[in-house]
């Protein structure tokens, strides 16, 4: 059983399957009380742009976040109702990087990364997307949900 999962969003459609799993997973052991079932750990990266320095851009990454966390707030509410702990946090950088560095800092169980579906006759364009790199750097597990 996955005690903490760790669920990156950017708010695309294919999120979408990626929280409805979450919903679905064993994270409500039937008769368990609240504390027993799992954490749930939204977390958004905003990507900040290489070769600037973030106080450039700080008006910029503060309005996404701003309007990023209400989207966070309305998840997490959704979560709890149906019955799912969640919490969420905004962290600046590379998405990769900011969600394997979350992962090991929260030391969280399982990775549920939403993922694009691959070209069959060029697989090897996977190779760069972000879901690859978390799955090959990651200490946890990852599930990809497509």
């Amino acid at each position: 059983m996955f005690h903490k999962i760790l669920v990156p969003v950017d708010f695309s459609d294919k999120n979408e399957a990626a929280v409805k799993t979450v919903i679905e997973l064993a994270c409500l052991k039937p008769g368990a009380a609240a504390e027993e079932r799992c954490e749930v750990h939204l977390l958004h990266v905003i990507e900040t742009v290489d070769h600037l320095e973030y106080a450039e851009l700080e008006d910029f990454y503060r309005k996404l976040e701003n309007r990023n966390a209400a989207r966070l707030a309305t998840l997490v509410e959704r979560l709890a109702d149906a019955g799912v702990r969640a919490t969420s946090e905004i962290v600046f950088g590379k998405r990769a990087e900011e969600i394997v560095r979350f992962a090991h800092l929260q030391e969280i169980d399982l990775i549920l990364l939403s993922a694009h579906q691959v070209d069959r006759e060029h697989p090897a364009l996977a190779i760069g997307s972000i879901s690859y790199r978390v799955a090959i750097a990651a200490r946890c597990a990852v599930m990809l949900v497509k």
